[in-house]
């Protein structure tokens, strides 16, 4: 199992973990909720129980002062649960915890606008009866408390799902800064080791030449010798661009697609036919672009699909087309194929196929033509024992 692979299941594991962290919230707010429900229920009936007292004592001087003492008590201790009291008529005559900041004398149309504000979001009603003498009712709702407390689970999700989203983009930067700083250091590093190899070399090919000057078969071989060199040469000056904005310049697309597929077609097996557009039958098509860089993404993309080919047959095909702005390249393989889910991965630092892949050619491309080029660069379509199709997206000069 792949780094990438075992940490796409960690991510399932996370959010699974963070999912039965919510639910477990919000079952226990719910329970706290419900019991919180009942304690206010059960003071709505005292307080109710309390008016009726209250009320009967002004008619029936029977009722004793302690009764009333408490009553008026409980009546008062009551600071959390609105309460709007009406008489049979149903018009307003009292009314307690409208508002957290209490407003005297507030007249009726002001109460009457808080109670249907109470009875659209959440009441219920008791009723008052001391028969004969009245008949009263009382519409109460949840406290202010129990409102807060329905919603903490989804504020806590908020701030978890903020803090979550803020250190995932925190920790993603300082994680590509890092990146950054590796490739930059270990692409430096290698074009330097490159660099004193190379320059003794074609120290050594410049004697040589003078030694074998008559005779020439040595001199064909010095002279592909110093071809090879060259070519140390290109790779050490592209690993020197890494890390640093490459200068760009006008460039046939055409012609330099084609130079790759000649300089490719001869490192690959006699059976991989090269279906490339053609520089005598197709428009000129200029692109600003480091050539150089350039090259080397087509030779990743080229030498995977020839790796990808099984018993080294199949065809490699380049399209070329414009579309809003950009010059399009699809290159196409018959090789084994990539499978849906790692369309995006592929292009991650470390991931390969391969027994023996560094899993870095198409990370380099990827930074080369969305860094460097302004371009896109992305896995178009795949199925496996089918093919590939790869797409290049370049800005049009």
């Amino acid at each position: 199992m792949d780094i990438y692979t075992r940490k796409s299941y960690w991510k399932w594991w996370l959010a699974f973990g963070g999912a039965v962290i919510i639910l477990i919230s919000l079952l226990y707010t719910k329970y706290l909720a419900d019991r919180l429900g009942a304690e206010e229920l059960h003071k709505a009936e005292q307080f109710s129980e309390a008016v009726k007292t209250v009320t009967a004592f002004g008619l029936d001087s029977a009722e004793t002062q302690c009764d009333v003492t408490f009553a008026f008590k409980i009546i008062e201790n009551n600071n959390t649960i609105p309460v709007v009291l009406l008489d049979e008529n149903y018009r307003i005559e009292s009314y307690r915890n409208l508002e957290s900041n209490q407003i005297e004398n507030l007249d009726t149309a002001v109460v009457r606008r808080y109670l249907n504000k109470m009875v659209a979001k959440w009441s219920d009603t008791i009723v008052i009866d001391h028969e004969p003498h009245f008949k009263k009712y009382m519409v109460y709702s949840h406290s202010r408390l129990l409102d807060l407390l329905k919603w903490y689970p989804f504020i806590q999700f908020i701030l978890i799902a903020a803090f979550i989203a803020f250190g995932y983009l925190a920790f993603s930067a300082s994680r590509r800064a890092e990146e950054n700083q590796v490739w930059v250091g270990m692409a430096k590093e290698t074009a330097h080791q490159l660099g004193t190899p190379i320059s003794a070399i074609i120290g050594w090919i410049e004697t040589l030449k003078l030694v074998n000057e008559e005779n020439p078969d040595n001199t064909e071989m010095l002279h592909e010798l110093r071809n090879d060199v060259t070519r140390l040469e290109l790779i050490a000056d592209r690993f020197s661009k890494i890390g640093s904005l490459p200068e760009l310049s006008t460039v046939n697309l055409i012609n330099e697609l084609e130079k790759t597929r000649d300089y490719m077609k001869r490192r690959a097996p006699r059976r991989v036919v090269f279906d490339f557009p053609s520089v005598a039958e197709t428009l000129p098509l200029e692109v600003k672009m480091n050539a150089h860089l350039f090259d080397w993404v087509m030779e990743n993309l080229l030498r995977n699909a020839i790796d990808s080919m099984e018993k080294g047959e199949g065809k490699i095909t380049c399209n070329v087309y414009e579309e809003n702005g950009f010059a399009c390249m699809d290159i196409s393989d018959t090789g084994s194929g990539i499978p849906a889910g790692k369309f995006r991965t592929v292009f991650k630092p470390g991931y390969s196929t391969k027994k023996r892949g560094w899993g870095l050619g198409l990370s380099l491309s990827r930074r080369i033509i969305e860094d460097y080029h302004r371009g896109k660069i992305f896995v178009k379509k795949s199925e496996i024992g089918v093919g590939t199709t790869f797409t290049i997206k370049l800005p049009k000069n």
